[in-house]
């Protein structure tokens, strides 16, 4: 029978892959790879290569500290990256077979060589209170925090007050580094002009719901702005020629980027692209980096996206904002390493029953081939699950869900099943490997992942329509796209069970209130208190206003009518709660509210709390809290859901 995963497999057994850059020449892939063991607390990231004509891998960085973000230089000899051990971070260049390590205050990250070869730019934080980075003096009484600005928190960084990301140069040759900024502002991803002269970064404000694009000029360090304040920035590139800059991303949050192109010389911005139905890969903050588009040539970018749920590679026509598309599949990947010429992409591409493999795409053909697996000959090499994927249309939306099955299912049986409501609420479900979903499936459950309307990849309406409606008919949407898979004769309708994390948290501990369909329940750092959210959460003063309308005292019926703490007193479902207690995203008291309100309304409740654990604890945690974590979901649907 093929493999069903336990959560100790999902966490220890799987080897992952990620960030593959190809060389310049086509020849070599430069990928981080890492593992997770039960005697570290955090996994170790090693820098490989991988030679594409003999199949060849090395590992090219040993033990010791990890190493991640490679990049090559242009003329493909260099190859740099972030090294980080315990007592000392900074960028690692190799040449040949030796290393040079030039030494950073703080742990650098998000590397730019110029086109020359000489200049690296680099993100590292930059605290004016202690610019040298050095230990404080004093007795060892924490200093007291003093806040003036409203973004003096931010999810998976903590308490920074006035400590931001700052852009720094190292000088290859002589090894010197400079600090170019020092505006108080987070700059990200930098980009540079074909001339060396100019620095592209992202800069965000309201702790990312906004952002612009900032042009910083090498020499003395002055800026200018591209983009209104009101708006946000995906992508961008410099024009081969160094004339103009384009870039994806919207003049007002709406969730959905178009392609813009803005004139250097006239100062002039043209928008491409009106609703663009495809979602750009702009990254995940804190954890991956933009996937920033590729010019083929004087006219025309190469891009990664995703169409309802699945990735793409597109290629857009810059003169008229048409695209054509390079290749699609039924899979999600990551990552985004094009060649010199522009002939093949690097990428890990996983799906449902699939763990992740390196592949290279050729832009030409749209064919890809696997590279490398990194769990070949492992339970994880495939196939995990059987699944499908299930549309139907409801009130003029299209909805997407994917269902899962147990490895070895029978059609002759029944299995119980469980809703999983994903995150944002503008983010999305996929054909992807989800370890939760994993767990979970591998327990003998059959999983729902549904994208309800303000879902993203699906255009700028449909992911819009959520605004000022949370709990509406984003809720329908769920339960029709339900009714639908409980027709089927192997679900049984009677032991059902829903999970969400974050919006989806939001919805679960909305549906326990207001439903008594689900037999168990499992409720992921939710939001539950739409007020307490505005003035707690990282970015609740900018995030409710935009989805709820208005601020608390504005619109203090809507904060009550879509929050879930109203109706949750009387929930009678089984509930466990799952939340990180460093998450400043949807803070523990969330999830603290929930518990309190359950239990006393005498809701068989548990609240598990995980030290040290931000919003992105499912990404970026400590692999013995994820084993937990799904360890404990599988316990609570088990208990409840079992025949």
């Amino acid at each position: 029978m093929p493999a069903r995963l336990t959560p100790h497999d999902l966490v220890y057994a799987m080897t992952s892959v990620g960030d593959p850059q190809i060389s310049p020449d086509g020849g070599t892939v430069a990928y981080v790879q890492s593992k997770p063991s039960p005697e570290r607390a955090r996994p170790q990231s090693q820098l490989w290569l991988l030679n594409r004509s003999s199949g060849e891998r090395s590992n090219v960085s040993g033990s010791g500290a990890n190493h991640t973000g490679p990049r090559w230089s242009p003329d493909g000899v260099g190859l740099a990256c972030v090294r980080a051990g315990d007592d000392e971070s900074g960028v690692a260049i190799r040449s040949g077979d030796s290393w040079v390590f030039h030494r950073t205050a703080a742990k650098p990250g998000e590397l730019a060589w110029n086109a020359a070869g000489t200049q690296i730019a680099f993100v590292s934080t930059f605290d004016p209170a202690n610019p040298d980075g050095g230990a404080r003096a004093g007795n060892g009484t924490p200093p007291v925090r003093v806040v003036r600005r409203i973004d003096y928190k931010q999810e998976n960084r903590g308490f920074l007050n006035d400590v931001r990301n700052a852009i720094f140069i190292l000088d290859v040759a002589g090894g010197s580094i400079r600090r170019l900024t020092d505006d108080r502002i987070d700059h990200l991803a930098p980009q540079w002009s074909p001339d060396g002269r100019t620095l592209a970064t992202k800069i965000t404000t309201t702790n990312g719901m906004t952002s612009q694009l900032c042009l910083t000029t090498v020499a003395d360090g002055s800026q200018k702005r591209i983009g209104p304040e009101s708006g946000f920035i995906s992508t961008w590139a410099f024009t081969p020629d160094g004339q103009a800059i384009l870039y994806s991303g919207d003049t007002a949050q709406t969730w959905q980027a178009d392609w813009f192109l803005h004139d250097l010389g006239s100062d002039e911005t043209r928008r491409l692209t009106e609703d663009h139905p495809i979602a750009i890969d702009g990254g995940f903050p804190t954890v991956s980096l933009p996937a920033q588009p590729f010019w083929l040539d004087a006219s025309h970018v190469l891009y990664h996206g995703f169409g309802r749920g699945q990735s793409g590679l597109y290629a857009l026509d810059i003169t008229t904002g048409d695209q054509r598309e390079v290749a699609t599949w039924a899979a999600v990947n990551s990552g985004f390493g094009v060649a010199g010429d522009g002939k093949t992409v690097a990428q890990v591409q996983a799906a449902p029953d699939h763990a992740g493999a390196l592949i290279a795409t050729n832009v030409s053909t749209g064919q890809s081939q696997v590279l490398f697996d990194p769990n070949e000959g492992t339970a994880l090499a495939g196939p995990t699950t059987s699944w499908e994927r299930i549309t139907i249309n409801r009130n003029g939306f299209d909805l997407d869900a994917w269902l899962l099955l147990p490895n070895g299912y029978d059609s002759n049986k029944t299995y119980p099943l469980v809703l999983n409501i994903h995150g944002g609420p503008n983010g999305h479900h996929g054909p992807s490997f989800d370890a939760v979903q994993q767990a979970m499936v591998g327990a003998g459950f059959a999983v729902l992942a549904t994208n309800p309307r303000g879902s993203s990849s699906y255009g700028r309406a449909f992911t819009m329509a959520v605004l000022g409606d949370w709990a509406g008919e984003d809720y329908l949407d769920q339960e029709a796209l339900l009714d639908e898979v409980c027709k089927r004769s192997y679900i049984d309708a009677g032991r059902l069970g829903v999970y969400g994390y974050s919006y989806g948290g939001f919805m679960t501990s909305w549906i326990i209130g207001h439903s008594t369909r689900f037999k168990a329940a499992v409720i992921g750092a939710p939001v539950v208190d739409h007020v307490s959210f505005y003035g707690t959460a990282d970015f609740g003063h900018n995030f409710a206003p935009m989805q709820i309308g208005g601020t608390p005292w504005e619109n203090p019926d809507e904060y009550r009518k879509r929050s879930p703490l109203t109706n949750l007193h009387t929930a009678t479902t089984p509930s466990l709660i799952l939340h990180g207690e460093a998450d400043d995203r949807v803070p523990v008291s969330q999830g603290e509210q929930a518990f309190m309100t359950l239990h006393e309304a005498g809701c068989e409740v548990e609240f598990v709390r995980y030290p040290e654990e931000a919003h992105a604890m499912l990404r970026t945690g400590y692999p013995a809290h994820r084993e937990d974590f799904m360890t404990r979901i599988n316990d609570w649907f088990g208990r409840y859901l079992r025949d």
